[in-house]
């Protein structure tokens, strides 16, 4: 039996419906972003007394189709984008199709329908979130974080990146190193 959860969207959230499982003594095979797979059905008594006890974690236990199939898409792009070690390399129309068994323009009428924007817009700013955590960390230079994020060009993702939070990824970086100076000087 599958059981989909909305909110449920880092590793912190999985630990918290294993534990909230083991409460109540229900055995998965898999929990995954968003995602539960028992290994048995449950009884309404129980998946009420789950979703009400997920509610007190901030998470909520999905009931419709339509709910359950827009948290199929962001839980995907999610895990692709910020926990994937390698993005696709199909373009993303295809890997969430292919990863969901749905036409892509299907999805994409419902996540714009119920989310109010585009699944491209959605995956965008999630690159961008990624972007800057790995400028944050100092691990990879500009040029591997594009290429790690699949841009086409180094410009391309600083296009976006200022697009989106109105600073260049240089000028982000250097608010970071400032920041941390000024808390060294305390």
């Amino acid at each position: 039996m599958k059981l989909y959860i909305k909110y449920m969207v880092s590793l912190r959230c999985k630990m918290m419906v294993m534990e909230e499982l083991k409460k109540l003594d229900l055995n998965h095979a898999v929990v995954d972003l968003g995602v539960v797979e028992l290994h048995e059905n449950i009884s309404t008594e129980q998946r009420d007394l789950l979703k009400k006890n997920l509610l007190k974690s901030g998470l909520k236990l999905l009931d419709d189709k339509k709910s359950i199939l827009i948290e199929s898409i962001k839980n995907l792009i999610i895990e692709m984008v910020h926990y994937s070690e390698e993005m696709p390399k199909v373009n993303y129309s295809d890997y969430i199709s292919e990863k969901l068994g749905y036409d892509y323009t299907y999805l994409a009428n419902i996540f714009s329908e119920v989310k109010g924007t585009t699944i491209q817009q959605f995956i965008i700013i999630h690159k961008i979130e990624r972007a800057k955590e790995l400028l944050i960390y100092d691990e990879l230079n500009l040029t591997e974080i594009a290429h790690k994020l699949h841009y086409s060009s180094v410009a391309h993702l600083s296009n976006q990146f200022k697009k989106i939070t109105g600073l260049t990824p240089t000028f982000y970086k250097q608010l970071k190193n400032k920041r941390k100076k000024n808390l060294e000087d305390i």
